[in-house]
């Protein structure tokens, strides 16, 4: 077994905390991911982790060699990167994060079609709407909705997007239209929950400045596609990207409100983490995705899929 397969199941294994959820990413079992860090305790002669039917834990010399062990492969990333630069096959392990709702209708529909081109390519996708940390989580990239502030992070915008208020006619019908922000306060506000979204409220730019108004409904959840499902049936008000209700606005199903207010800059990025070499895997993605995003009616579900 090589030692670049046996740090990266290592580094895998103290990333993700089970053996389960490693092995998925490399896609092998959990023994094989077991044996991996046998055999590299065994050729390092030291204790790396403390494994017990409660779970597992770096030994001391697990956690200096943690990272070392993420540097090496850094550096191994980028050399590999350098020399592949200006190929045009790939090979290889690319692990994308993004989005649950946009990574299942704008993200892993257009996988096969990528690997159809690069054949000798595993991918692997997490779908979460949770901000992952890519270099301590292992991912190569992700997609990402809105302003990226990470210094440590290189963002590209694969398509302009913005976050605006919205429901059906029949809503606006039965409870009227808001002419202000602060009208949302007497509107039924279908809210996401995760991450304090309720308590941040919801973000407007007015007159050159960003405002959070706080905003209240009977119903919430931490599921962006079903918040969108209850918008659609009429039962509130969202707070919506432009990515995801085009195709509803231009068959009248959904209506906007407040447009001067929205919320802008909240573009689709690719993200992936600072490095001196991108590696081709990356950026044959980020490309594969752009031009995809990019045809003539795709977002009204009008384009044809590559």
């Amino acid at each position: 077994m090589d030692r670049y397969t046996e740090i990266r199941s290592f580094v895998l294994v103290a990333e993700k905390g089970t053996f389960a959820a490693a092995s998925v990413v490399e896609g092998v079992t959990p023994v094989v991911m077991g044996r991996r860090l046998d055999a590299l305790e065994g050729r390092l002669g030291v204790k790396l982790m403390h494994r017990s039917t409660r779970g597992l834990s770096l030994t001391d010399l697990g956690e200096q060699f943690l990272e070392r062990a993420r540097a090496l492969l850094r550096e191994f990333d980028e050399a590999e990167a350098s020399i592949t630069a200006d190929r045009k096959t790939v090979r290889g392990h690319l692990v994308v994060s993004a989005p649950a709702a946009f990574g299942r209708r704008h993200v892993a529909p257009h996988a096969p079609a990528f690997r159809a081109r690069f054949p000798d390519l595993k991918l692997s996708f997490n779908l979460t709407d949770s901000v992952a940390d890519l270099v301590r989580e292992g991912y190569d990239m992700a997609i990402r909705i809105g302003e990226v502030t990470d210094p440590n992070y290189v963002a590209i915008r694969l398509f302009p997007n913005r976050r605006v208020i919205c429901a059906t006619p029949d809503y606006f019908a039965r409870h009227g239209k808001p002419q202000r922000v602060e009208d949302l306060a007497h509107h039924n506000c279908l809210a996401f929950n995760l991450q304090g979204g309720q308590q941040r409220g919801w973000t407007f730019l007015r007159e050159g400045k960003l405002v959070a108004v706080k905003v209240s409904g009977d119903l919430d959840c931490n599921d962006g596609e079903l918040l969108f499902d209850w918008v659609k049936q009429g039962l509130g008000v969202g707070w919506r990207s432009m990515w995801e209700i085009q195709a509803e606005l231009k068959r009248g199903e959904l209506v906007t409100v407040l447009d001067e207010y929205a919320m802008p800059n909240y573009d689709i990025q690719a993200v992936y983490p600072q490095q001196r070499y991108l590696p081709a895997k990356v950026r044959f993605f980020i490309e594969h995705l752009r031009n995809i995003y990019n045809a003539p009616g795709y977002w009204e579900g009008e384009a044809a899929l590559p």
